[in-house]
């Protein structure tokens, strides 16, 4: 074969050179090492990843996986052209798109702190949600360690785990923020007629028995020490990230600036289907993308691959997503 020669190895010969190594016969004199079997696990361990913050501490829990349906239904738009062939470049299917998610844990030593509470038990988007608590518990924390739970905004994935079947407050010792216009608009009980009903429902069920423990905040307010509430509406009316500081860093928690680590950062200018307002959203997306580029400021992503956390960089008409590596340390 000439050295300007292609190899190619199919997969038929992939497998018969598997085959081969099995029924190869043992030589003379050769030792064979012995194989050791042990049954499957079948399953995953705790999902939780922890890290130093400043004088802080920093946790993401997972509250599993969510599925959204094909990616032509949910990446929408005038910018959408060719999103299918996008993401299988990026060795992703495009048939279901699957989001994360990602729930961070700020621990100041003073205040414990959760961002959003995750699907609860409801089966809206299917069977592989509702993780939040066991992982919680995996990483050391009871619901009742929690000073406050941080809203982003109202949709049932982020507010669906904070009341319990049985209309108790799951963290029992935990203040709820939240921006007014969300709260309004998603218990909105005229909005019970319309395509957003189960949307609404969720957030009725969740949000209106904690009344007397909800606290509102705006926009740019110190919402706790360290936490300062950052508007960025468009996927709802009051969609809020937030700027998160201790010692010397920082960190936006980008909530659903964006949903996807490709489709919605290489073209931010695509649409999301679940937005309420697409066109603010798109705009929300490149103000505050543009700005974790331009001050190279790390941040979590609720919706992207485990556990979240990364960089944004221009690239072109758009950005890249550079995740940070997970230090074991």
């Amino acid at each position: 074969m000439s050295s300007s020669s292609s190899f190619v190895v199919s997969r038929r010969a992939v497998v018969g050179f598997g085959a081969a190594a099995l029924t190869a016969p043992v030589l003379p004199g050769v030792v064979t090492p012995a194989l050791a079997r042990a049954p499957l696990a079948g399953t995953q361990p705790p999902a939780f990843y922890r890290q130093k913050f400043g004088t802080s501490e920093l946790t993401v829990v997972s509250d599993g996986t969510l599925p959204v349906g094909e990616a032509s239904k949910v990446f929408v738009g005038s910018e959408a052209a060719g999103v299918d062939d996008l993401i299988k470049a990026n060795f992703l299917s495009p048939e279901n798109v699957r989001l994360q998610q990602n729930l961070l844990i700020l621990n100041t030593g003073d205040k414990l702190v959760l961002f959003d509470s995750g699907m609860g038990t409801s089966k809206l988007f299917g069977p592989t949600t509702g993780q939040l608590l066991t992982n919680l518990k995996a990483a050391g924390f009871e619901p009742k360690d929690f000073d406050a739970v941080v809203c982003s905004h109202a949709h049932v994935d982020h507010i669906g785990g904070l009341v319990a079947a049985d209309g108790s407050a799951i963290f029992p010792n935990a203040q709820i923020y939240i921006d007014q216009s969300d709260f309004e608009f998603w218990t909105d009980e005229a909005k019970l007629e319309g395509a957003g009903k189960p949307f609404v429902e969720v957030s009725r069920a969740q949000l209106l028995p904690l009344r007397d423990r909800l606290v509102f905040f705006k926009d740019g307010q110190e919402v706790l020490p360290g936490v300062q509430a950052m508007a960025a509406p468009g996927h709802t009316v009051g969609h809020t990230c937030f700027i998160v500081t201790s010692g010397n860093q920082g960190l936006c928690v980008l909530a659903d600036i964006a949903h996807h680590h490709i489709a919605l950062i290489e073209k931010p200018r695509i649409e999301f289907a679940y937005d309420t307002d697409a066109k603010q959203a798109v705009a929300s997306r490149l103000r505050v993308l543009d700005m974790l580029a331009a001050n190279r400021m790390p941040a979590i992503a609720y919706h992207f691959p485990w556990p979240g956390i990364g960089h944004f960089a221009k690239a072109g008409d758009g950005f890249r997503y550079i995740p940070t590596a997970v230090e074991f340390n």
